[in-house]
């Protein structure tokens, strides 16, 4: 019974405080932290100050319950640790420094004296009312108004977030100097031919032998040598493409490359390159490249619904097209990236207006007025008419960015899934944002037969039907029947 009685027996310490000893009892039980709480309590430390403890002699003593007592002659003295003390000071600085960050944050260099005077009354309160709590919080919720109004007055929109940043100007893109290292794919016979079909299975090919098959399609259609294009020129500039389209679920590196190869196989089963001249191949198969460049998943009606950036800057007009135009001639503007390069200026700036010209034509927001407009010069096309020509590249282009359903089933079937994965999640973003939603793009009300349906009948039918129009004077190949 002694022993364990003695066991619950409180144990003291002696400390010396400020020149007093002060008494300090503890149960044997208590944790070393607890102890350490106590110990500076008693000293007038803060609490979860690191402490250490020296006794009379000045050897450090171990704070647990273990340690040994001591009598009133053998005081222990209770210290603060300075390394502690330094990380405390310097934890208070980075506070003081985030806090001068945020404060800088909301100053506004073109304030209103309005709003100057505001804030200078404000703070002239908080000062004269001694800093009361309740004048305190008040102040700042008035505070925090005051802001959002200035926020609101300086015209806050949404952003959608896009690669580049236009509003500065001495921003350009990172130029690869290296020499491209992606492998140099020998396509074989049947790939070859494969290429110049619509039957082309996109879905086998890997990012760099898609980069080889582009590769090859301007070398095949003689616009290397027409624009005497430097091949390393060539490769980077397709490297600058491809690492320029996003991961979305639809518009993707793979689709450009779908709509390219459709276009290159258009080409040759229409022996365009009989009627139309070598610059105008050269327009087709880059528009078709560039055409969705840095495209943000997320369509025109969002855009101009949500504000965004994109919107802003092009007034509501096209915004994506135009953005997918800024992009690609940001990209020809450097000069390791520059296929045009050798061209002559004047040459330039209309194969520039002309690939222009075809990416903004794929807005579909403009389908009714282009279709009506080649309708019109259908039955009396003429091949020496640049308007006629221009008209029906346009049409060209339109086709190739949507042809996905005149391919075979195995091959259109999982694009209908990546598309539809992307209106849902534009449509599932609209809902949280509490912008209109369009039926068609509705996850709760679209299903994928009536997704395609009304497209394929009321769009893609009608357009190919028109573009087959031309063909007795287009059309001079037999393998024009692939395409039916």
């Amino acid at each position: 019974m002694g022993s364990s009685s003695s066991s619950y027996a409180p144990k003291s310490i002696y400390l010396d405080v400020d020149g007093k000893v002060q008494k300090v009892l503890f149960s044997r039980h208590c944790s070393p932290c607890d102890i350490k709480e106590l110990l500076c309590s008693s000293s007038n430390i803060p609490r979860n100050t690191a402490i250490m403890m020296v006794d009379s002699e000045g050897a450090l003593v171990s704070i647990d319950p273990t340690m040994p007592t001591n009598s009133p002659r053998q005081v222990a003295s209770p210290l603060s640790s300075p390394t502690c003390v330094q990380k405390e000071d310097m934890f208070q600085n980075v506070l003081s420094q985030v806090a001068e960050q945020f404060s800088k944050a909301f100053r506004i260099n073109e304030l209103k004296t309005e709003v100057t005077n505001r804030l200078a009354m404000l703070e002239k309160r908080v000062e004269l009312e001694g800093l009361k709590v309740v004048e305190i919080e008040k102040c700042k919720n008035d505070l925090k108004k005051l802001r959002d109004e200035m926020t609101s007055r300086g015209g806050a929109r949404v952003n959608c977030s896009c690669r580049y940043n236009f509003s500065d100007d001495g921003k350009k893109l990172t130029p690869r100097r290296d020499v491209p290292s992606y492998p140099k794919y020998t396509l074989s016979q049947e790939t070859i031919e494969a290429l110049k079909k619509p039957t082309f299975d996109v879905w086998h090919w890997e990012h760099n032998e898609m980069l080889s098959c582009l590769e090859y399609m301007y070398h095949d259609l003689g616009l290397v040598k027409e624009f005497n294009m430097n091949p390393i020129t060539l490769k980077r500039w397709l490297l600058a493409i491809q690492e320029n389209y996003r991961n979305n679920p639809f518009h993707n590196f793979r689709h450009c490359f779908c709509v390219s190869q459709i276009m290159y196989g258009m080409i040759h089963l229409c022996n365009l390159h009989e009627k139309l001249t070598l610059t105008d191949l050269g327009v087709l198969m880059t528009a078709a490249v560039c055409h969705d460049l840095d495209h943000p998943g997320y369509n025109n009606t969002y855009q101009i619904n949500a504000r965004t950036e994109l919107a802003v800057r092009y007034n509501d007009i096209s915004p994506l097209e135009n953005h997918h135009c800024a992009v690609a001639f940001q990209i020809l503007s450097l000069p390791e990236c520059n296929i045009f390069a050798n061209v002559e200026p004047e040459a330039y700036k209309q194969i520039r207006q002309a690939i222009i010209t075809l990416i903004l034509a794929t807005d579909m927001a403009r389908h009714g007025e282009i279709l009506d407009s080649f309708k019109h010069k259908v039955d009396n096309f003429d091949f020496t008419n640049e308007e006629h020509v221009t008209c029906l590249k346009m049409v060209l282009i339109k086709c190739c960015d949507i042809s996905n359903e005149v391919r075979p089933t195995e091959v259109a079937e999982p694009w209908v899934d990546c598309l539809l994965e992307e209106y849902f999640m534009q449509s599932d973003r609209e809902k949280s944002e509490g912008l209109p939603v369009a039926p068609f793009m509705d996850r709760d009300k679209v299903t994928k037969p009536t997704a395609q349906i009304g497209f394929i009948k009321f769009v893609l039918i009608p357009m190919f039907e028109t573009v087959m129009k031309v063909r007795a004077c287009l059309f001079a190949s037999p393998n024009v029947h692939d395409i039916d």
